[in-house]
């Protein structure tokens, strides 16, 4: 490959992004005006939201006890933190003079005839505030609160349609003879039993709208207003009470904050910026590779530039690198401008001296530093994946349909990361996406000691793993002619069905793979939604296991089984229903056996690394072992039902459809892939997708699914049979020059000796190297003319051979028939 071609695409390629408008100002002009108009646009909001009048109405001002909340008619600001809190409350009351003279004259007729109004509903308040009460003292589900809710909804929704049309925000409604009642509680104190004071309290009714804002504003200033205003007269209580004003309070608890104002800021920046960093890196990316992909078919310019000196990896780098430049640059340039409107927003609206955040100071460099370093991982792995999908789409606008999800699924990562509770860990560090963004947010936050020295290899290394892998993809559709001329074409809905059911190919595509591992996933989803926090089902095992075998076939086994049924014309060739040689068999059962010790001590080893079993998977697991679970039943669960179901979904249809691309390894790779992704749990995840390069390797090889249910099938079923085993079980069996407990008892752990771990792992070793040698004598014997070619097609080496006996081996293997 020759780096100056690669330069010279590179160069062409910017030229060509810098002279289109649109693409410099998504890139640079947008950045660095969007956030600050935002901001102006947010200050501007708030100064004018918070400049509108707020009307509060009292009704029975005359009966608050002294001290009073208000002063004249308005509020006292003793109640209130600061007089802006005040200042565009406007109180209106049922005294004389309650409404302002200088109101409006038509305001003044309205807020009296309000007045009026609150007089004549005065009973009909009152009831649905007691009604409310009683209701909280009730249990949610008892006999008497059926007949108050009914009342309650009746009364709620008269008051709302009558308060929905108020002049006012908020209502506040003080008994006729609160004072009176007021007074005889605080003389009854210390006099009189606890519960007569309890049953005499008076109760005020405020009445506000919280799904409406302004009356919500106005609601948390007055209910602020309210308890500072209970607390006086509180003190005032205990005062005539001759009780110390500490009484209240029993345990004053004295808080002290260590943060300092930067760490505080650092807080806020840990939030803001790896999220910033990770969706505008997607973000830059997405209209470039667009258009130097499926813009590039529109224009009709491909075919010149694939008839240049350049090789078609050499275009891909230069694409590649172009799109990685305005996905950096768009990332940084947001970055900046966000970072220097948040730092000046607290000065602008004048809150700067008041926030803990003092002046929202920016990060250090150092921190600072490393978002740019690792703002290019992220930028090399959404620059190669866009581009990828844009190289498969027709046209510009399927390129869009195409990167969307890409999008939606960043942001759910996104998402996650913001999550306090999710935190740097081996497992999350190894993740795309994920480990760069919480390492970012672990070193804003000033965790550069250890965090740096663990996690910052396997986040740097793993990300540039992904974006090889994805640059790796994009590569190879580029070499593609069925790709890179695809013409658009109209779709619709009723042909599409019409030609998957009329023009069946024996085996499904890989879109029809894909379609499969999609719905089975769905399955599992809209199952364990629907079961999960089940009382009867957590605590019966018996249940829990019968259900667990249940799901597995309605959610795993019945999909692939109907889906070629109706999908493909050859459902023995499909599903691999051929009867396998015995080597084959054989090999299945040893490396079954063979495996075993190996798959467990290295789950052992890096158990530390993933995070913990959820609680579900943990009382499912206790299930399997129950003592009330017949063994039939837990073999049947957990190895006989996973072996038949999950085999004819990943190695069945899922691999006969991925076996369409005619490559030899990758339909094995993405199959134990997919087959780890469906644990969902993550070390179960890990495991299942190493055992499933195997089970792949013995249905390639064999072109029969029954090796890898026998494999599945003893697997799982030693793993049942395993939780049944006792210490003495072990110690008085052959099983003890196998197995080595620690600690004493049946809570003893078993671990297995090394020299039955040297065993395993050569005789695992032998076994898949005859495997992968296999494939190589399968070939060659197909292009001399021995051999069995019928299984060729089901082992993914020529899937689209039809082997005519006119014909020599080697022509039928290059033909493109």
């Amino acid at each position: 490959m020759s780096w100056k071609n690669v330069n010279l695409i590179f160069q062409r390629e910017v030229r060509d992004q810098l002279r289109d408008r649109r693409t410099l100002f998504m890139v640079a002009v947008l950045p660095l005006l969007l956030y600050p108009a935002l901001g102006i646009g947010m200050v501007q909001m708030t100064v004018t939201f918070s400049e509108q009048l707020r009307r509060v109405v009292i009704v029975g001002a005359d009966q608050m006890p002294q001290p009073s909340l208000l002063d004249g008619n308005r509020f006292d600001p003793q109640f209130f933190e600061s007089a802006d809190k005040i200042a565009n409350l406007e109180v209106i009351t049922d005294r004389a003079g309650g409404v302002d003279a200088e109101a409006n004259p038509e305001m003044r007729k309205e807020l009296e005839k309000f007045l009026g109004q609150v007089e004549q509903r005065r009973d009909r308040i009152t009831r649905l505030a007691d009604v409310q009460q009683q209701l909280d003292r009730l249990p949610p589900k008892s006999p008497q609160s059926e007949a108050l809710l009914a009342e309650e909804k009746v009364l709620r929704q008269e008051v709302f349609e009558w308060f929905s049309e108020a002049p006012a925000q908020v209502l506040i409604v003080f008994p006729r003879d609160f004072r009176a009642q007021y007074d005889r509680v605080t003389a009854s104190v210390g006099r009189e039993p606890l519960s007569e004071i309890e049953a005499n309290i008076p109760h005020p009714i405020v009445l506000h709208n919280s799904a409406h804002e302004k009356s919500e504003i106005a609601y948390q200033r007055v209910r602020q207003a309210l308890r500072n205003w209970e607390n006086v007269l509180l003190d005032e209580r205990l005062k005539a009470a001759n009780l110390p004003l500490s009484l209240p309070h029993p345990v004053p608890v004295t808080s002290v904050d260590l943060a300092e104002p930067d760490q505080i800021a650092a807080n806020v920046w840990s939030k803001i910026f790896p999220a910033l960093l990770v969706i505008m890196s997607v973000t830059g990316a997405f209209y470039p590779a667009i258009d130097l992909g499926a813009g590039e078919k529109e224009r009709g310019t491909m075919e010149t530039l694939l008839i240049s000196p350049a090789t078609r990896t050499e275009i891909v780098y230069g694409k590649f690198l172009t799109v990685m430049l305005f996905s950096l640059s768009t990332a940084l340039l947001n970055l900046c401008s966000m970072g220097f409107t948040g730092q000046h927003m607290l000065s602008a609206i004048g809150s700067a001296r008041s926030s803990p955040l003092g002046d929202l100071s920016l990060p250090p460099l150092s921190s600072l530093m490393w978002v740019v370093l690792l703002a290019i991982p992220l930028a090399a792995l959404f620059s190669a994946l866009s581009l990828s999908l844009a190289m498969f789409a027709r046209s510009s606008k399927e390129g869009q349909y195409y990167l969307t999800p890409l999008l939606l699924v960043t942001m759910g990562l996104t998402m996650f990361c913001l999550n306090p509770g999710v935190e740097l860990t081996p497992y999350y560090s190894v993740l795309p996406v994920t480990g760069p963004a919480l390492l970012l947010k672990s070193l804003l936050l000033g965790n550069t000691s250890q965090a740096v020295a663990f996690y910052a290899f396997p986040v740097l290394v793993t990300s540039c793993v992904y974006s090889a892998l994805a640059l790796w993809w994009a590569t190879e559709q580029f070499q593609r002619e069925d790709i890179l001329f695809r013409e658009a074409e109209r779709f619709s809905i009723g042909l599409w069905f019409r030609h998957l059911l009329r023009e069946k190919e024996p085996t499904p595509s890989f879109a029809e793979a894909a379609v499969c591992f999609v719905t089975i996933a769905m399955l599992q989803f809209l199952f364990l939604t629907s079961m999960q926090g089940s009382p009867d089902l957590l605590n019966s095992p018996f249940k829990m296991v019968t259900v667990q075998l249940i799901y597995l076939i309605a959610t795993v086994g019945v999909p692939p089984l109907f889906m070629a049924l109706l999908l493909t014309t050859n459902i023995r060739r499909t599903l691999k229903f051929h009867w396998p040689s015995l080597s084959m068999l054989a090999t299945a059962v040893i490396l079954s056996i063979t495996l075993q010790p190996i798959a467990l001590t290295l789950m052992a080893w890096l158990d530390p690394y993933f995070p913990p079993l959820p609680a579900g998977a943990k009382q499912l697991m206790e299930a399997m072992s129950a003592q009330s679970v017949p063994l039939w039943l837990s073999l049947s669960a957990f190895a006989l039902a996973p072996a038949i179901c999950e085999e004819l979904a990943f190695r069945g249809f899922i691999l006969s459809g991925l076996q369409h691309s005619g490559r030899r390894w990758l339909p094995i790779l993405l199959s134990a892939l997919l087959f780890g992704v469906i644990h969902m749990i993550p070390k179960q995840q890990f495991n299942a997708a190493l055992l499933g390069i195997v089970i792949g390797l013995l249905a390639a090889r064999s072109g029969s699914l029954l090796p890898g249910i026998v494999f599945h099938a003893i697997f799982n079923g030693s793993q049942v049979l395993a939780t049944r085993l006792t210490a003495e079980g072990i110690r008085g069996s052959f099983l003890r020059w196998l197995i080595r407990l620690e600690g004493t008892g049946d809570t003893a752990e078993m671990h297995f000796t090394l020299p039955c771990l040297i065993a395993c792992g050569t005789i695992s070793a032998a076994l898949i190297w005859w495997l992968i040698q296999k494939d190589r004598r399968t070939r060659l014997e197909a292009e001399r003319g021995f051999g069995d070619e019928r299984r060729l097609p089901e082992a993914g080496l020529a899937p689209e051979v039809d082997f005519d006996a006119t014909r020599s081996p080697t022509e039928q293997l290059n033909s493109p028939t």
